[in-house]
């Protein structure tokens, strides 16, 4: 089993940043790939970036791309995401995801999840 535990979500203006952070517990995380979701109110979860088990490999979702950054780091067993120039619409509950296989993770099939952390976005 492995425990996710998000951090890092708050308020922020349009055009900030926020670093979130993704502790993992019960089992080292250097053999799932890792990956960040979100989901705002009335709307279903959305893929925001994935990163390989080696961290050599990352993805994007297209409304993130050039702004989020997704890294790990596999000796502190801990994920993280960088947003910078944050907007309005990324406002929604953010989620750390763990898999065992990248394409499965990418589409939202994750062996295990965080609870979320929330992240507001005001304009």
């Amino acid at each position: 089993q492995v425990q996710l535990v998000e951090s890092g979500g708050g308020l922020v203006q349009a055009g900030g940043s926020l670093r979130l952070s993704c502790a993992a517990s019960g089992r080292t995380i250097s053999s799932y790939d890792m990956g960040w979701f979100r989901q705002a109110p009335g709307k279903e979860r959305e893929f925001v970036a994935a990163i390989s088990r080696s961290g050599g490999t990352t993805y994007y979702g297209d409304s993130v791309k050039g702004r989020f950054t997704i890294s790990r780091d596999n000796a502190k067993n801990t994920v993280y995401l960088q947003m910078n120039s944050l907007k309005p619409e990324d406002t929604g509950v953010y989620y750390c995801a763990a898999s065992l296989s990248g394409p499965e993770l990418r589409s939202g099939r994750a062996d295990y999840w965080g609870q979320g952390t929330q992240v507001t976005v005001s304009s």
